[in-house]
């Protein structure tokens, strides 16, 4: 209670006097471990990274936990949404509207069907490609603007074998992959942030 309190308080604080970026971790709240909750294990690498590991705290408002992390002159508001995947987007808009960010502003990291285990690719913008919790973050934010970090999780062999495969958990032979590429994701988002931050803000 305590900790949702003071981040409550930083959160009304006037706004940041850098640049602000959020950064959502797509997945189904309750079920870590998953492929589909990849996004969400990037955002605990992320967290761990920049010395806020022990920082999450539920906010109401969006329903998600976040954690504020200060990166260079910017700030990453870092977000798991406490809904299911098909409907994070309404947590991504919640608290894009609470932090006064723009969808350029908002980066998405989820699981991605076809790439296999090991590969990632970062997205400017576009449509969903099938994937729900992008989809509800589209349509939450009325824009398909925001840049996504795409994690492989590899696609099953029959059509059949999806919903089972995504809401598995890795085997201990892909959990060797994971670790390492858990710190690779880390690194292109944070990279890829850091060169956004150096440039002036638009309509400056």
């Amino acid at each position: 209670m305590r900790r949702s309190w003071a981040l409550r308080q930083r959160v009304s604080e006037a706004r940041f006097p850098g640049r602000r970026w959020l950064v959502a971790g797509l997945g189904n709240h309750g079920m870590p471990g998953t492929r589909h909750s990849v996004g969400m294990a990037v955002l605990g690498q992320i967290a761990r990274r920049l010395g806020v590991a022990e920082s999450w705290a539920r906010d109401s408002r969006c329903a998600a936990d976040l954690a504020l992390a200060p990166f260079g002159d910017a700030q990453l508001v870092l977000l798991r949404p406490r809904r299911l995947m098909n409907v994070n987007g309404r947590s991504v808009a919640q608290a894009a509207e609470l932090f006064g960010l723009a969808a350029e502003e908002i980066y998405l990291v989820h699981d991605e069907l076809d790439k296999p285990l090991g590969k990632l690719a970062l997205k400017l913008g576009g449509s969903a490609r099938g994937h729900n919790g992008v989809r509800s973050c589209i349509s939450c934010l009325n824009s398909s603007a925001m840049p996504r970090l795409r994690v492989g999780i590899g696609r099953p062999t029959h059509p059949s074998m999806i919903e089972a495969h995504v809401l598995g958990r890795f085997s201990p032979e892909e959990q060797e992959l994971l670790s390492p590429l858990l710190d690779q994701a880390a690194d292109l988002l944070l990279d890829h942030i850091r060169a956004r931050s150096q440039e002036p803000p638009v309509g400056l």
